[in-house]
């Protein structure tokens, strides 16, 4: 997703039809440390996705519905949201899902100590943990108050980073790790945002599995519609509908008479349960 949590200008400065189904009930992707509870079951969705800085308006969604889109990733908080979202609320969560929209939650959080430029929420070696905690708590509140339902998956949107800054990488991953726990406490999926040269690699290349998110949705800009043919990884890792690929941004496209400036993604992952 992109840098829509700051300037959505500014991240891609410094970083820079097909059929869909709706699976409901695929079995939970593999994640370490699930509570032994009774889940909802998860829903899936495969096909095309996008994400803009701020949730369209009603009129501009059901516009937009049945053309090359079925899935919409929406910005549900974060003290680094970088866009206002006048339109996002739970009348047009409710609205946009009747009309046959899947919703995708992305929570904007705590960036690395170690990343460059002005972040208003920083994560530190010291507070990781604990930010990890309160940030996850908030998460779902803001996914719940508007009508997201336990069993949902949130994303955690992490910045790129230098990886290699072992200090930094580790502060990150102590974050991510509370932050996974946080949310499988209260019965929410745990999802990750990243770049497939970075923050995304720093979770599926880890030695230590445990806590760390069962779903990866990585930024790799080669404007590939596919989730499989690129990915980077180990073949094994996040399969089960547990991956998501943004393969381009700042794409400017008007369908219905309306004008959304969008990241393209591929989808085959968790998606939020309303209704």
């Amino acid at each position: 997703m992109a840098g829509h949590r700051q300037s959505k200008r500014r991240r891609y400065l410094m970083w820079g039809v097909t059929g869909a189904a709706v699976v409901a009930g695929a079995g939970i992707a593999a994640q370490t440390s699930m509570a032994a509870t009774t889940w909802p079951a998860q829903k899936t969705y495969t096909g095309r996705a996008f994400d803009a800085c701020t949730a369209p308006s009603l009129a501009a969604m059901k516009a937009w519905r049945g053309g090359l889109y079925g899935a919409a990733a929406v910005y549900v908080g974060g003290k680094n949201r970088g866009c206002a979202q006048p339109n996002l609320t739970a009348s047009w969560v409710k609205s946009v899902s009747s009309a046959g929209w899947k919703l995708i939650p992305i929570y904007v959080g705590a960036q690395p100590p170690c990343q460059t430029g002005t972040k208003s929420e920083k994560l530190t070696a010291a507070n990781a943990t604990s930010l990890g905690a309160t940030d996850g708590k908030d998460a779902v509140a803001k996914a719940a108050a508007l009508g997201m339902k336990a069993g949902s998956p949130v994303y955690l949107d992490m910045e790129s980073y230098d990886v290699t800054n072992k200090s930094c990488n580790d502060a990150v991953l102590a974050y991510v790790r509370s932050f996974t726990k946080t949310l499988r406490g209260k019965i929410y999926r745990a999802g990750y945002y990243g770049f497939a040269s970075s923050s995304a690699k720093a979770i599926a290349t880890a030695t230590n599995k445990t806590d760390l998110p069962g779903n990866l949705w990585y930024a790799l800009y080669d404007q590939k519609y596919t989730t499989t043919s690129d990915w980077p990884w180990g073949a094994t890792q996040f399969t089960g509908h547990s991956r998501g690929h943004q393969y381009m941004v700042n794409s400017k496209e008007t369908r219905g008479g309306y004008t959304i400036t969008v990241d393209r993604d591929a989808w085959d992952a968790p998606v939020a349960i309303t209704g």
